[in-house]
């Protein structure tokens, strides 16, 4: 059993890969598992368990407290560990960096998903939240949709998208720090939203036809991002069927009667595998990450395997 730190991890990958890893194993058999939260809005525990085919199996644990942001010096949000375990042989061949991990299969999920339902020609990419997460989203999406040209940043706190204002205008990326939410919603083409809300951010009635929207922050039947309408008028997309139905962005309006279950036009495994899939210019896309152990996994795995060669070489 070895330990594989954030910065082995943070070495080791780059959006291709990851997205590739995930990519290739929505295309072979589907994944079995099961999970609980333990807790409420103030402090949690997540678990979460996988087994994949063919490739292995995993264990998921992540502890959660809201208020660290706020503390000083601010502490993390989140802390969590995964746990890889050998297909061949079925011990536990790795415990790797939880935070790590999330980062990089969770943004890769996202756009895993979007290089598919979103225009080719996105032009303004708006993010909500100031998170790690938010972080790796601006870059994963730079990186599937060259075409974007201005990023709008919002968080509740402006104060903490300064350090990633400058990065993107280091780089040459025309980017701005937006107040006014509903107004960046109607100029968006991708809005992409990584925040622990627990009401709508994202307002329907501006959300421009032609919009793809990528939910990621609801993980509670509480929480939501997005309000109905937004989800009403949304061709609606999931990672994990399972998962994003008890999210608060897709539970709330069913509960309301904005949306059925048989609106889901397809989950990540038949996005992947249907090379047929086509968007009409107006359409607005909907996507809900809402996670789950096997995307860990997926990536974990090659983690492991670059590390393996790595230490060969």
């Amino acid at each position: 059993m070895q330990f594989i730190s954030a910065k082995t991890i943070h070495d080791l990958l780059e959006w291709e890969g990851a997205i590739n890893a995930i990519h290739s194993a929505h295309l072979g058999p589907r994944h079995s598992g099961d999970g609980f939260f333990l807790g409420d809005a103030a402090y949690g525990l997540l678990s979460r368990a996988v087994i994949l085919p063919g490739r292995g199996a995993g264990l998921k644990m992540a502890s959660i407290c809201p208020a660290n942001a706020q503390a000083q010096p601010p502490r993390a949000v989140e802390d969590a560990a995964f746990v890889a375990i050998d297909e061949e042989t079925k011990a536990i061949s790795a415990v790797l960096d939880g935070p790590a991990i999330t980062r990089w299969k969770t943004a890769a999920d996202s756009v895993t998903a979007a290089r598919i339902l979103s225009r080719e020609d996105s032009a303004t990419l708006l993010v909500l939240g100031a998170g790690p997460v938010a972080t790796a989203l601006v870059d994963a999406y730079l990186h599937i949709r060259p075409s974007i040209r201005n990023v709008l940043l919002w968080n509740r706190t402006a104060e903490k998208l300064t350090a990633t204002l400058a990065t993107l205008r280091e780089k040459g990326i025309e980017a701005e720090i937006v107040q006014d939410l509903n107004a960046a919603v109607s100029r968006a083409d991708i809005i992409t939203a990584a925040t622990s809300s627990a009401s709508p951010l994202i307002l329907g009635k501006y959300v421009q036809p032609g919009t793809h929207i990528d939910l990621l922050g609801g993980y509670r039947p509480d929480m939501q991002e997005a309000d109905g309408e937004a989800v009403a008028k949304a061709r609606i997309f999931v990672d994990d069927r399972t998962n994003a139905m008890m999210s608060g962005d897709l539970h709330i309006p069913l509960q309301q009667g904005m949306m059925t279950e048989g609106q889901i036009e397809a989950d990540l495994y038949e996005i992947c595998q249907n090379a047929t899939f086509k968007r009409q210019k107006q359409d607005i896309t909907l996507y809900k990450n809402a996670g789950g152990a096997h995307l860990d996994l997926m990536v974990s795995l090659l983690v492991i395997e670059r590390l393996k060669h790595s230490s060969a070489a």
